[in-house]
């Protein structure tokens, strides 16, 4: 006589599977947001950090640029982008809001600004980036 599973038992096993995938899909989902935005938020405060030293470095004023879709540095009056890459859409973090622009003097600090917050969201995930003028950036959960 072989030994095989009956109808009964591959019906069990895939209802165990199933719950057991049920449970663990949207647990997984909220890690891979929140990965995914604190990614986000890293890529921004790096590029906040990159264009005050490039400010300092180059003793100019230089223009940071932060979309949804895109994250530059500029020379102060200039177009074409000394250093840019993808912002935040593209791992479908959403930035809420208009498109900010922080201008850094030659000395490190904002021009203009007072504090500036920059809502990231993925599903039920979310993080505040606060950047002061004095140029200290807060992610806040």
């Amino acid at each position: 006589m072989r030994r095989a599973s009956t109808l009964v038992e591959l019906m069990l096993v895939l209802a165990v599977v199933g719950i057991l995938t049920g449970i663990a899909v949207p647990a997984l989902s909220l890690i891979l947001d929140g990965i995914e935005i604190d990614a986000a938020a890293g890529h921004i405060v790096a590029a906040h950090q990159r264009a005050r030293l490039l400010a300092i470095t180059r003793g100019q004023v230089i223009r940071l640029s932060i979309d949804a879709a895109r994250i530059a540095i500029y020379p102060r009056t200039g177009t074409v982008p000394l250093w840019a890459e993808a912002g935040p859409a593209e791992t479908r973090v959403t930035l809420t809001g208009p498109p900010r622009q922080f201008m850094f003097s030659p000395q490190g600090l904002t021009l203009g600004l007072s504090n500036a917050s920059l809502p990231l969201t993925r599903g039920a995930s979310r993080r505040t980036i606060i950047i002061s003028r004095l140029g200290r950036v807060r992610v806040l959960r």
